[in-house]
């Protein structure tokens, strides 16, 4: 079972977008998350519908994005939101969420994220990334600190690679989210298998 979540970035990917997420789907991460935040309402549920459709085809969850009118919508039950929107959520709202997540960057923010109902979380950024060029990676430490400090699945984000995968299970994290490379990769299912693939079977 793969412990990969793919994270989307249309303006990252190479080909056409939704050929790619198909291209993904059919790998079966662990889950795909569209993160298309730079979109309208509007839009983003018109492609999140769109996506949930192709991920569906393939069992592969599709976690939305910020958008908490759009999920309502489509009836999803799988959303990840910044911490300033989550704190900013009803109760009922976030009960209506059979996956929460939240991105956090220090262990304080995993408790908090975890309080407030999440089902797991995103900590980082661990290694270099070009995306955050001018802010130092929190490490693998980091990493083990977040995991001990909460009982909820944690997810590696921020240079994650087939060079430290390992590290990032050997501290404790449920699995990582990647994006450069889903969507730039010439051929998913070999960047899958190359890159994350370990002796349990695992990518």
């Amino acid at each position: 079972m793969s412990d990969i979540i793919c994270v989307t970035n249309r303006r990252l990917c190479h080909g056409e977008f939704l050929s790619r997420i198909e291209e993904i789907a059919a790998c079966r991460p662990a889950a795909i998350l569209l993160r298309e935040k730079d979109l309208s309402e509007e839009t983003y549920e018109r492609l999140a519908g769109q996506v949930i459709k192709l991920c569906q085809k393939y069992d592969v969850p599709c976690i939305l994005h910020s958008f908490l009118r759009a999920a309502k919508n489509l009836q999803a039950d799988k959303i990840h939101l910044p911490l300033p929107l989550l704190r900013a959520t009803t109760k009922k709202e976030r009960a209506a969420f059979r996956m929460l997540g939240a991105s956090c960057h220090s262990i304080e923010e995993a408790k908090e994220a975890k309080r407030l109902g999440c089902t797991y979380i995103t900590a980082g950024h661990i290694f270099a990334t070009d995306c955050k060029k001018t802010i130092p990676p929190r490490g693998v430490d980091f990493l083990k600190s977040v995991c001990d400090s909460v009982s909820i699945p944690v997810y590696a984000i921020g240079g994650i690679c087939g060079e430290n995968i390992e590290a990032v299970r050997c501290a404790g994290a449920a699995g990582a989210c990647v994006m450069s490379g889903p969507m730039q990769c010439k051929n998913g299912k070999e960047y899958f298998l190359t890159t994350f693939h370990d002796k349990n079977g695992a990518y």
